[in-house]
């Protein structure tokens, strides 16, 4: 029945019987083979009859979950016998929020080091995405904001906190002081993230917090898209300090820090909450405890600030 449940969670993502098919490296006449014998072993209807594929039926959903959870734990016993050998193999399903995509290097670089026969596939997803992918055992770990409602029943390791700095033009009205206001940085020509993200949503609330709109002349839904605008030198940024990790400060360009009370929120993994937690993602959570993160990048925050 695994592989009858393989072909059932490839269909409800690929929503599409040719394309779940190819993913399953299976003609399309044996997959559907294969979800007609998954029916007749459970005596129910899984999905919705028609000449194109409607979707999953009531019980379907119901399998589904299950399937995710048996695919799962057959995934978590394969490793746990590699363990056991003292080895680690397999792939580490990593997804993480587009602002934390330039931290993920400093978890996989050393979990790699130390787990040579392991892999890591790194996917940029959206908070809802990421919980709901948690949730159905489609990723194994995620670096993500912490206080998202959605992740309350998960494990959570906080690894940092996002601070906030204005990366503004050397030769510009700010390039030479060592701090300005929001209400200051909201009057540069500025580019910034698109609003539906949600590290624009925390900097509204901080322009706001000391009076003041920003009304960016560029907005991106990348931090490499951003970036790529301040490289010109004509806009300025508010940008989280873990960027410069990854980024740097382009040339002509200098950090500076913003006054006030803001502090951005706690960044971390979430796992789904499991005893024991598959070998993947304790060997994954063990790194994570040992590397360092937070010092790590306020370190490079003071280097870039001097």
């Amino acid at each position: 029945m695994l592989r009858q449940l393989e072909y059932l969670v490839a269909l409800a993502r690929e929503q599409h019987f040719a394309r779940a098919a190819a993913a399953c490296f299976v003609s399309q006449p044996s997959l559907s083979a294969g979800i007609r014998k998954l029916e007749a072993e459970l005596g129910v209807p899984v999905i919705r009859r028609g000449n194109r594929y409607q979707g999953l039926t009531p019980e379907g959903e119901h399998v589904l979950v299950w399937a995710h959870r048996v695919l799962a734990e057959r995934e978590a016993l394969v490793q746990e016998l590699a363990s056991l050998r003292g080895e680690l193999t397999g792939t580490l399903r990593l997804g993480a929020i587009p602002t934390a995509l330039t931290v993920t290097s400093l978890l996989s670089a050393p979990f790699c080091e130390r787990h040579p026969d392991a892999k890591v596939s790194l996917e940029s997803l959206s908070s809802r995405d990421i919980s709901r992918r948690l949730a159905d055992f489609e990723i194994d770990a995620a670096l993500t904001y912490l206080d998202d409602d959605a992740l309350r029943d998960m494990h959570r390791l906080p690894l940092y906190e996002e601070r906030y700095v204005l990366l503004t033009p050397s030769d510009g009205p700010y390039g030479a002081r060592a701090e300005v206001r929001w209400s200051q940085a909201a009057a540069l020509p500025l580019c910034l993230l698109a609003p539906r993200m949600r590290n624009r949503r925390i900097l509204d609330e901080n322009f706001a917090a000391d009076g003041a709109h920003a009304a960016p002349a560029v907005e991106s839904d990348t931090v490499a898209g951003l970036y790529a605008h301040l490289a010109t030198g004509r806009w300025s940024s508010v940008i989280s300090h873990s960027w410069l990790h990854m980024f740097g400060t382009p040339p002509g360009m200098r950090v500076v820090r913003l006054a006030g009370p803001a502090r951005g929120p706690r960044v971390g993994l979430a796992v789904v909450a499991q005893n024991p937690q598959p070998p993947m993602v304790r060997a994954l959570l063990a790194v994570a405890r040992e590397v360092g993160v937070r010092d790590a990048l306020d370190a490079l925050l003071h280097t870039h600030l001097d």
